[in-house]
């Protein structure tokens, strides 16, 4: 019988229910928000990326429903076939003047981006050094390329400059990073790492999956606050979280846009996004242009509530971000705790590993726009009661 040959992962699921590793989906009712409703009860929402509030917002359900009437729902094909259309040509030329670049380029999503991507740009012969904290999806782009990865340890431009020094061999070089990091909530240090690039001539690439929309005086991301963005080859996005939406994209010159159109598998052979998203994701961007208020009052607010927690006593870690995490230690006191703040009306997620390392279970608190001051306060005195 089949279920036989499958036996095994019923005693694996126990295991991780053991050590408290198991994870289970919940339905929510209604739309994103600074709140959030499950079973009728209304929670405050601090585990949502959608942090500028722009998930539920009724100028992309507008003009997501003109691009469905006018061109339908599906977009019946790979891009290279007969999948683009007027909405993608548009959000791509959107794209590429918001990230004050020569092109741009959608992806499914902002995984299917950075696979293909990094995939793209080294194979077998090259090299490519990845921080030791990015993001699952870099980690898999790395092993996918089939290039020999170097991990240097998180944020370490010595250790890195050293690896580099001993990499001329390689026929092409690579560094890959996050711009912030999604389990710390800290920046990249990108001004050495852009000198590092230059000095071994290395390719450098940058994913801003939880900066775009956030950082930079426009709202372009890390690379833009830290002043490289034309020192930066290759710069990922994603339409998923502060642009409300789905779907990922590559911006850059000219020529690596067409690179990755004729070798980056996951697009070259996924059906491209619904043209309903990328007209969503093109008003999105204009209102990260026009309303500059909501990352300037996100990361005030993230910077009130990283003062107060750390002086509550709780470990936020190296955090400058919207991202804050409140570090345990235990996955079963992390699962504790987040249960208690559920039960006081708070959402904010258990991280576990694998997504952290062992011993570094936390609450891991996403900021938004739509957070107002008196749900921090309320915030704050549930976990100093907790603590």
């Amino acid at each position: 019988m089949s279920g036989e040959r499958l036996a095994w992962i019923d005693d694996e699921l126990a295991r991780l229910a053991a050590a408290d590793l198991d994870r289970h989906l919940q339905t929510h009712d209604g739309p994103q928000g600074a709140t959030l409703a499950y079973r009728g009860r209304a929670f405050v929402n601090f585990g949502s990326n959608d942090y500028l509030g722009l998930a539920a917002d009724p100028r992309l359900a507008a003009a997501a429903q003109a691009a469905a009437a006018g061109e339908g729902w599906g977009s019946g094909s790979s891009a290279l076939v007969v999948g683009h259309g007027a909405a993608h040509a548009s959000l791509e030329r959107a794209l590429a003047e918001f990230e004050e670049a020569e092109a741009a380029l959608l992806f499914s999503t902002g995984y299917a981006a950075n696979l293909g991507t990094i995939a793209a740009l080294v194979g077998r012969g090259d090299v490519v050094f990845s921080d030791e904290l990015n993001h699952a999806s870099i980690v898999d782009g790395c092993r996918l390329s089939r290039a020999e990865v170097r991990i240097y340890p998180h944020g370490d431009v010595g250790t890195l400059a050293a690896e580099l020094r001993d990499a001329y061999a390689f026929r092409r070089r690579l560094i890959v990073t996050d711009g912030i990091f999604s389990m710390d909530g800290d920046v990249a240090p990108l001004a050495d790492l852009a000198e590092l690039a230059e000095r071994h001539a290395c390719m450098l690439m940058v994913d801003e999956a939880h900066a775009t929309g956030v950082l930079g005086a426009r709202g372009r991301g890390a690379c833009e606050a830290a002043g490289v963005e034309d020192r930066v080859d290759v710069r990922v996005g994603t339409l998923s979280k502060a642009l409300g939406g789905i779907g990922g994209f590559v911006a850059g010159r000219r020529s690596l846009i067409d690179w990755l159109v004729n070798r980056a598998r996951p697009y070259v052979f996924s059906t491209a996004l619904p043209p309903a998203a990328a007209a969503a994701a093109e008003a999105a961007l204009q209102i990260v242009r026009t309303e500059p208020e909501r990352r300037t009052t996100l990361f005030d607010q993230a910077t009130m509530l990283r003062r107060e927690l750390a002086s509550a006593g709780w470990d936020v870690g190296p955090s400058t971000s919207q991202i804050i995490p409140l570090v345990v230690g235990a996955a079963a006191e992390t699962m504790r705790l987040a249960a208690a703040l559920r039960e006081r009306g708070f959402l904010v997620p258990p991280i576990r590993p694998p997504s952290v390392p062992e011993g570094a279970a936390r609450l891991r608190l996403s900021l938004a726009y739509g957070h107002t001051p008196a749900m921090l306060t309320e915030l704050l005195a549930a976990l100093k009661e907790l603590r």
